[in-house]
């Protein structure tokens, strides 16, 4: 049975299905949660609003970053050559989404980590917690992003036997370079955001450095201009690398014990609530 674009559609959703039910058994089951998950109950939505709000914020933000890839790609296809500009386009996205799980990992890790370190009250360990795991995504990034442009020449093989894509691909390879290595610096940020509570804060970010800059500065260069895919993506380079900036200054710039600070503010509001309900 040969269902084509469907069928790649239907494994992604399974898979992602598959996911969330094998963390839920585990939760639910895994001994490692006994202290943590103690049962479903009505306590367990007290408190659920603040949760929300955070929440939310990360959902935008993942979204927004999520959607500035896609479209990139929905845009090629009204350039001059769209089936050629969707197809390398297509190659470029997929290597890109392959490296960038490493920084997902990272991200994940930040974020935890810097989460864990403020709430022990640790503003310290926070710190070098944060500018270690930015420096070894970014190396880690450094390396592919040095694979891709020496495989520049062959690596879209592995996808088509197409020649015309190949040289296509190849051309695009150091847009591609760049990517990577911004896209090994700028999870991990955004991690820390997310165990600092910036959520909302770099959704607004996201927003002005991907949709207001780089979208439109990308239109600009690939249609106003003729330079077609490699200006598309020179304008959403730009905007990534806007919100690399900024996020590394406001990383720079932070307060630690500020940090902690809020960070046991918020452990006191909970703990509050904990008593009254008791």
């Amino acid at each position: 049975m040969l269902l084509g674009l469907m069928g790649i559609a239907y494994v992604l959703t399974i898979s992602w299905w598959v996911i969330v039910v094998a963390q839920i058994l585990y939760i639910t089951s895994s001994q490692r949660f006994r202290h943590t998950w103690t049962g479903l109950s009505w306590r367990s939505f007290h408190g659920l609003w603040s949760f929300f709000k955070l929440s939310v914020g990360s959902a935008v933000m993942i979204c927004l970053e999520m959607w500035y890839s896609q479209i990139l790609v929905l845009l090629a296809g009204l350039l001059k050559e769209p089936a050629l500009s969707l197809d390398s386009l297509s190659i470029c996205m997929s290597v890109s989404a392959l490296s960038f799980m490493v920084s997902v990992g990272f991200n994940a890790a930040a974020s935890i980590r810097t989460s864990n370190e403020l709430g022990a009250g640790n503003p310290r360990s926070a710190l070098f917690s944060t500018w270690t795991a930015t420096f070894i995504s970014f190396v880690i990034s450094l390396a592919e992003a040095l694979a891709v442009i020496a495989s520049r020449d062959y690596i879209s093989y592995i996808f088509t036997s197409d020649a015309d894509v190949a040289k296509a691909v190849s051309d695009l390879c150091p847009f591609l370079a760049v990517t990577i290595i911004l896209n090994g610096i700028q999870p991990v940020l955004s991690g820390v955001a997310v165990g600092c509570g910036w959520q909302t804060f770099v959704a607004y970010v996201n927003v002005g450095c991907y949709y207001i800059v780089g979208i439109p500065v990308g239109c600009i260069l690939g249609f106003t201009f003729n330079f077609q895919a490699k200006g598309i993506w020179t304008g959403m380079i730009g905007g990534t690398l806007m919100q690399t900036l900024i996020l590394l200054y406001v990383t720079y710039r932070t307060d630690w014990d500020k940090e902690v600070e809020k960070a046991r503010k918020r452990l006191d509001m909970w703990d509050d609530k904990e008593s009254l309900q008791n």
